[in-house]
């Protein structure tokens, strides 16, 4: 039951916070609902022991795929975006073949070297990418107007409760997969992959399953972006942001579902609210580095060792203490 109330009030906590912020803070709560899902997406490659360099270039893939079937087939934005995710996912499976035969390191400078080359086709391309200066004019959602309901996507309230719900689903679906028995394996994939092995495991198969999966999810994030701000080009996929996505989960941490979101709201509220109004956005770069490696000094487990501290702590002050009697007894 307690369960059941933290929950309610999250989700009305969610439901008005965009009616408390200004136009601009509304159109960052946008972004960060979106990215959520990305950093989400990121974690479930994590949790088979490979970090990828090209996740973000995976989410353009999405949002490619999602923008062109909208303005050259006239595809509704919704299925253009379900196109977008399995056409993410696709590449991540041609991707896995060369990709998987590295590991570790190799696979990481791998990733980096596979993403720039999907990049460099997206700038030499004028046709069907938009060359440098990408796709513009993408279609958003079509409006709502049932009577006296009138829906306008275009507004960042309104696409920010689309977005949310999208990403919820996505979320509780990316949690039922991490508790199923298909992420129990990505564990023992990641910390015992020889004794995993041993017991029939087919590792690449379960790595390959772990990164389209997560690149699935990713290009559904790109195609939101997409979506919403209606252009796009090489340039927002590139490996500055793949940097940030890294600075979200290794501080968040990645040991729990939680981590990442947590590192990428508390550091996008950095970002966008204390930077900004400091004017120093221009050094956020320089800022997310000096963070990171101040959390991998200080905080090797990542903001949510803070959480589970203070959750242990809140049980011993609730928990009443045993009498003498009762103890020996």
């Amino acid at each position: 039951m307690r369960n059941f109330l933290i929950w309610l009030i999250v989700a009305a906590g969610l439901i008005a916070l965009p009616h408390t912020l200004s136009f601009s803070l509304q159109e960052i709560l946008v972004f960060l609902v979106i990215n959520v899902l990305l950093v989400v997406s990121y974690r479930l490659l994590t949790l088979t022991g490979e970090w990828s360099l090209g996740h973000v270039v995976i989410m353009g893939v999405g949002a490619y795929t999602s923008a062109l079937m909208t303005k050259r087939l006239g595809v509704y934005v919704p299925v253009s975006m379900i196109m977008g995710a399995l056409m993410a996912g696709f590449v991540a499976f041609l991707l896995s073949f060369p990709l998987f035969r590295m590991k570790g390191f190799y696979f990481l400078i791998g990733s980096f070297a596979s993403a720039e080359i999907i990049r460099l086709l997206w700038k030499r391309f004028r046709e069907p990418f938009g060359g440098p200066k990408g796709l513009k004019r993408i279609d958003s959602l079509a409006d709502i107007n049932i009577g006296p309901i009138q829906v306008d996507f275009f507004e960042p309230v309104a696409y920010y409760y689309f977005a949310l719900i999208v990403v919820a689903v996505c979320l509780w679906i990316l949690w039922r997969i991490e508790k199923s028995l298909v992420g129990l394996t990505f564990h023992a994939v990641h910390w015992q992959d020889k004794l995993a092995q041993a017991s029939g495991v087919d590792l690449r198969r379960y790595r390959t399953l772990a990164f389209v999966l997560a690149s699935s999810f990713a290009g559904l994030s790109g195609a939101l972006l997409a979506h919403y701000i209606g252009t796009i080009n090489p340039n927002s996929f590139d490996v500055e942001l793949m940097v940030f996505v890294l600075t979200w989960a290794i501080v968040g941490g990645t040991a729990t579902f939680y981590g990442p979101i947590l590192g990428c709201v508390v550091l996008t509220l950095l970002n966008e609210v204390v930077l900004r109004e400091m004017g120093f956005q221009q050094m956020r770069p320089l800022i997310y580095g000096a963070i990171m490696i101040g959390s991998i000094l200080f905080l090797p487990d990542g903001l949510e060792s803070l959480v589970k501290r203070a959750m242990a702590a809140w049980k011993r002050r609730s928990t009443p203490a045993a009498e003498p009697g009762k103890e020996s007894a």
